[in-house]
């Protein structure tokens, strides 16, 4: 089941795509990682899709990646009267503690955290962006706000503010919960939504304790304010480019994905970009030009990963979505520019001796044109380290640790297989030849490049590189 292309595919499972068939033509059409939105899900519902997985990822062979997303922390007006209102440009609207219902001047804010929060000229955003408020006097249990966006106010619709930091965690009690429910699953990749600062992943970390890896969600102007401190806690980023466009200007969220891609790159973090990527394939078995084109870019700007949302987990053509995906991937990958692209993105490695394996190890696979960069790695730090570098060979990751090959999965250009840890320098090097051989990712007489850490199996301990050649009697197995 060896990919022909770098870029992962994240795909959402939901009522179009959640049973044991759906999920195998899924990963056999290209999807690395599946993704369990628990907006939608239950705990109970979480553990079968995650057992449906575990499933197809025992009859395939391959290490399957899953990604439960927390809801994170809802804000919602309360109740109407008439269940809805409407209100025109220039109309004060009061939000307040009053738990009655509302009218067309005022209703309750259940959310005392939101009046400590904001200041006057901040902005709300009510429903996703269609009305928008700004805030004329804030008061501990009220606020005065002038319409500046007309629309319709209906019973419990969201509030956004992109202004205003609140002072809440970003883990509600429901995200507590679901968080822990797939712990208990063996889920790989949590995925955090809502962040404002570092200290929201922090939290998370404290719970998962090395069970699961965390992957912050940006989606907030505050998040994207201190992204450098986000991304130092966090395992990986995820560009949620629907909430981020709700809450800033629509026009600066292109710059934010470049932004993210290359800080990724940078520090060896992987970078997931989602949201409407094929948007028009909910409905149609074809997207649009510019969908395909969009898409593209991020595989051009070197993310690890695409995602699809409502594309595989709602819509009618689901297979069909991550199939178009697939192609777009392999299709920018062997475009004439792709390479000196990524290669222009390089940074310079950072000063410890397994950044400087890794990057060698690149500069040699490409200089000699090797068939392949095999790496030995126990926690991943390798595999993520030699993938940073963006080789040209292909990636392929050997680890002892099922765990370790679901976390890769969603990491660019790495082909995790799962075998029993080596025994001694010369097992290494014999084993990774037989493995690439077996894999397809080498012939024999071809070379290969050997990266680990020795002592074997002391995680983050990359320090060895050995050219190898596959020989005759790998084809004899």
């Amino acid at each position: 089941m060896r990919r022909l292309r770098r870029a992962k595919i994240v795909a959402t499972l939901g009522p179009a795509s959640s049973n044991p068939d759906m999920i195998a033509r899924l990963f056999k059409a290209g999807a690395d990682v599946f993704r369990i939105n628990m907006s939608h899900t239950s705990p109970d519902r979480m553990r079968e899709i995650v057992s449906m997985i575990r499933a197809v990822e025992r009859d395939t062979g391959r290490p399957i990646g899953i990604l439960v997303d927390l809801q994170g922390p809802k804000l919602r007006l309360g109740t109407f009267v008439d269940k809805a209102v409407t209100v025109k440009n220039g109309d004060t609207f009061v939000l307040d503690s009053d738990n009655t219902p509302g009218d067309a001047t005022r209703v309750f804010l259940p959310h005392p955290e939101i009046f400590s929060a904001v200041e006057p000229g901040h902005v709300l955003l009510i429903d996703d962006g269609k009305v928008k408020l700004r805030v004329v006097e804030a008061e501990p249990k009220r606020m005065v706000t002038r319409v500046e966006v007309a629309g319709k106010l209906s019973d419990r619709k969201g509030v956004s503010l992109p202004d205003s930091t609140i002072p809440f965690s970003a883990l509600a009690e429901k995200d507590r919960t679901d968080l822990e429910a797939a712990l208990d699953a063996g889920i790989d990749w949590v995925a955090l939504s809502f962040i404002q600062r570092p200290e929201d992943i922090a939290e998370a970390k404290k719970i998962t304790r090395g069970r699961a890896a965390v992957m912050a969600k940006i989606e907030k102007p505050q998040a994207v304010v201190r992204l450098s401190e986000i991304i130092d806690l966090a395992d990986a980023l995820m560009v949620a480019r629907g909430d981020l466009g709700v809450e800033m200007p629509l026009e600066k969220v292109p710059g934010v994905q470049k932004q993210m891609t290359r800080m990724g790159r940078q520090t060896g973090k992987p970078v997931v970009v989602a949201t409407q990527m094929l948007e028009s394939m909910i409905s149609s078995p074809v997207p649009t030009r510019a969908e395909v084109s969009d898409v593209a870019t991020a595989i051009f700007e070197g993310a690890d990963a695409v995602m699809l949302s409502a594309e595989s987990a709602a819509g009618q053509y689901p297979v069909e979505a991550v199939s178009t995906m697939n192609r777009i991937a392999e299709e920018v990958e062997n475009d004439t520019f792709f390479r000196n692209i990524i290669s222009a993105q390089r940074g310079e490695p950072e000063a410890t001796g397994a950044d400087a394996i890794a990057d060698a190890a690149r500069h040699i696979a490409d200089t000699l044109d090797l068939a392949a960069v095999i790496c030995w790695t126990s926690s991943g730090s390798t595999g993520l380290r030699v993938a940073r570098e963006r080789p040209r060979p292909p990636i392929v990751a050997l680890s002892p640790n099922m765990s370790t090959g679901r976390r890769l999965a969603v990491v660019w250009g790495v082909h995790c297989v799962v075998t029993e840890d080596a025994h001694d320098q010369d097992d290494m090097v014999d084993r990774a030849c037989r493995i690439a051989f077996k894999e397809g990712f080498a012939k024999p007489g071809q070379r290969v490049i050997v990266v680990a850490g020795v002592p074997l199996g002391t995680p983050g301990a990359t320090n060895m590189l050995r050219i190898a050649y596959v020989g005759a009697d790998v084809a004899n197995d």
